[in-house]
C-alpha cells in the first residue's frame, strides 16, 4: 500500500505541475483512491481509480446506523482545458459541472443552472486528507457543507 501511495503521491505532483506551468489542465491523480469521512453517526467513502484516457472513475456511499443513506457514480473527464465532473446522485438526476479553477492542490467545479449544488470544490491537505465541498442557494443565502475526508486502505 505504500508503494500504490507513493506512486499515486508522485503522479499527482507531475500532474500538478503540467497544470500550473502554463501548459494545460490534467486530471488530479492526487484524489486516486479511497477516502473517508465519519461525522456523527455517518460514515461516507469516496472511491477513485488513477487517471487513464482522459477519465477518472469514482464513487460514493454514505451509511448510518448500518444503513445506506444516499450514493453517488462519479466521473472526471478532462476536455480540452477543462474538467467535466459529472454525477449521479441516488435518486436525482446526472449533472455536468465545469471547472472554474484547477491547481495543484485542488479544483472547483460549477454548473450555475443546476438547483443545489452549484459548485462543488476538492482541495486536498497534504498527502493523506483533503477537503470535499458543496455549494450553492440556500434559503438564507448561499449554502456550504463541506467533508473532510482521509486517506484509507481500499481493502477497508
Amino acid at each position: 500500500m505504500a508503494v500504490r501511495t507513493a506512486v499515486v503521491a508522485a503522479l499527482g505532483i507531475m500532474a500538478a505541475t503540467a497544470a500550473t506551468d502554463g501548459s494545460r489542465t490534467e486530471l488530479p491523480a492526487w484524489l486516486a483512491g479511497c477516502w473517508e469521512m465519519h461525522q456523527g453517526g455517518r460514515h461516507a467513502v469516496e472511491m477513485w481509480m488513477l487517471p487513464d484516457g482522459g477519465m477518472m472513475l469514482g464513487a460514493s456511499r454514505t451509511t448510518e446506523s448500518g444503513r445506506v443513506r444516499e450514493y453517488e457514480q462519479l466521473r472526471l473527464d478532462l476536455v480540452g482545458d477543462t474538467l467535466v465532473y459529472t454525477a449521479t446522485p441516488s435518486g436525482q438526476s446526472v449533472a455536468s459541472f465545469r471547472s472554474t479553477e484547477t491547481s495543484e492542490s485542488g479544483f472547483t467545479v460549477a454548473n450555475p443552472g443546476h438547483d443545489f449544488p452549484q459548485r462543488i470544490g476538492y482541495r486536498r491537505q497534504g498527502a493523506d486528507s483533503l477537503i470535499a465541498w458543496i455549494e450553492g442557494p440556500g434559503k438564507d443565502g448561499i449554502k456550504r457543507i463541506e467533508y473532510p475526508m482521509h486517506r484509507m486502505d481500499c481493502r477497508g
